[in-house]
């Protein structure tokens, strides 16, 4: 057994961001070279008791079988490799050392090499999809939804192209990524269980096992039910590549939206905004060289992150080709998905730490929101001078919010000035003025679709919120 420091790794995956025992841990069931030689083997065990079944070998055979695959190691499989220079060459040669002669023709028997690797690959991101990433990213969107809830009613002010715009509240900021990473775990969950199998053979025409059934197909069906897959509608030698395209899809869009989200956030926390903080330890230090810095590390990490990852999307697209019947060239790149699903999950295990601690200064975002309150009023001033009747009314606003900033006005005390405009004033309801008064009551429905955004997600994926 190889035994080092987890400091002689490579990727920092393993040395820095899957430092956390149980973070590693659980990632590793599915996405660790042991478990892909674990998964691989299960399917050659699903492959001989569909045989079994289909009376070419008996129960004992498959039996016998199941238990020497139980018994493998890695290390074992690859010390194998380096004598066959084929991974599969070598689990199968592992396999049948520990069968009797009777058993060990039917380990590995009528399939080919990407028989056994796109059907172990397949079963093994179905159940990783179930079993980590949606637990860990529901995770996350239940923070995301008591933040939202519990902030539904926070004014603050909008922003679009980085300038003040019109209310709306802090909650209803938040809900935009509970619908949008509601909207990616659902199109991850879709994407995982739509991952499909193949026990077609060299080239996908079931040469070899046409030998022996008369339905090829079917046998193909018997052997992917022992694993909870559907055969692909049509393979080569390899499963049509689009299934595991869309999978990885799913991951990056999800990974873009947590990087949308931290950029928010990390933006939230400039010194001259200040509406959002992130927790900050007694002895963490923000900068080797400013003792006064607190920086939103854990923000700018997630981004970074991102960055890092969306781009081998590219390469999954890359991978959508292959020569005739099948190449080698996805060989290598198709082994780094994993890594695409552990910088996904390090950054959303990253992003329930900090947004559980999230710090909203309320009296900053009331100063912010103060800001620029008179002028927001711009566009419920316009919209109801417009509804009165006036025949150019967005025009004669821009006029007056230009008077207004120049004289350091309000839109209100100008407005009864102008002879053109008062008559249209002076025909406002009391709770309109009320509204133009008042800009902090121009939130439309913020905290109601907030509401109703995290209702609908928390039924949808059934996320519990206490």
């Amino acid at each position: 057994m190889i035994s080092r420091s987890v400091f002689d790794n490579i990727s920092p995956l393993d040395h820095r961001y899957s430092l956390r025992k149980e973070e590693f841990e659980s990632y590793g069931q599915y996405l660790s070279e042991k478990a892909k030689v674990k998964y691989q083997a299960a399917v050659e065990v699903a492959l001989v008791k569909a045989l079994a079944k289909g009376d070419v070998c008996s129960q004992a055979v498959a039996d016998e079988i199941e238990k020497a695959a139980g018994e493998l190691n890695v290390e074992e499989v690859y010390n194998e490799e380096k004598k066959t220079r084929h991974n599969i060459r070598a689990l199968v040669n592992c396999i049948q050392k520990r069968v009797s002669e009777e058993a060990k023709p039917y380990v590995h028997f009528t399939t080919t090499s990407f028989d056994i690797v796109d059907t172990a690959n397949a079963v093994r991101y179905k159940e990783a999809t179930e079993g980590l990433i949606l637990a860990i990213l529901k995770d996350l969107l239940k923070i995301l939804m008591e933040i939202a809830l519990r902030e539904k009613d926070t004014v603050q002010v909008g922003r679009t192209h980085g300038q003040h715009a019109v209310p709306i509240t802090f909650g209803f900021a938040v809900a935009e990524y509970v619908s949008r990473l509601g909207n990616r775990i659902q199109a991850i969950k879709l994407a995982g269980n739509n991952l499909r199998g193949k026990i077609a053979g060299a080239v996908g025409a079931y040469n070899a096992s046409h030998l022996f059934f008369d339905d090829p197909e079917k046998f193909e069906d018997d052997v992917l039910k022992e694993l909870n897959l559907e055969a692909a509608t049509h393979s080569t030698q390899i499963v049509e590549p689009e299934y595991i395209t869309d999978f990885v899809h799913s991951l990056v869009s999800c990974f873009s939206v947590l990087a949308s989200f931290s950029d928010d956030m990390r933006h939230l926390q400039r010194s001259e905004i200040g509406e959002v903080g992130e927790y900050f330890a007694k002895d963490q230090v923000g900068s080797s060289t400013m003792p006064h810095k607190r920086n939103p590390i854990n923000y700018e990490n997630v981004k970074s992150m991102w960055k890092e990852f969306m781009p081998r999307m590219i390469t999954q697209y890359q991978d959508q080709l292959s020569e005739h019947q099948r190449d080698l060239t996805n060989s290598a790149s198709s082994r780094f998905i994993p890594e695409i699903i552990v910088g996904l999950l390090s950054s959303a295990n990253r992003l329930i730490r900090v947004c559980s601690k999230l710090v909203v200064d309320h009296k900053n975002i009331e100063k912010n929101f103060d800001m620029n309150k008179e002028m927001i009023v711009a566009e419920p001033l316009y919209i109801l001078l417009a509804s009165y009747g006036h025949p150019d009314a967005h025009e004669a606003v821009r006029r007056l919010t230009l008077e207004a900033q120049e004289n350091n006005s309000t839109l209100r005390e100008l407005i009864k000035d102008k002879d053109e405009l008062k008559p249209y004033w002076d025909r406002l309801t009391e709770k309109q003025i009320e509204l133009l008064t008042k800009p902090e009551k121009y939130t439309g429905i913020a905290a109601e679709k907030t509401e109703k955004v995290v209702e609908y997600w928390s039924k949808v994926l059934n996320v519990d919120l206490d």
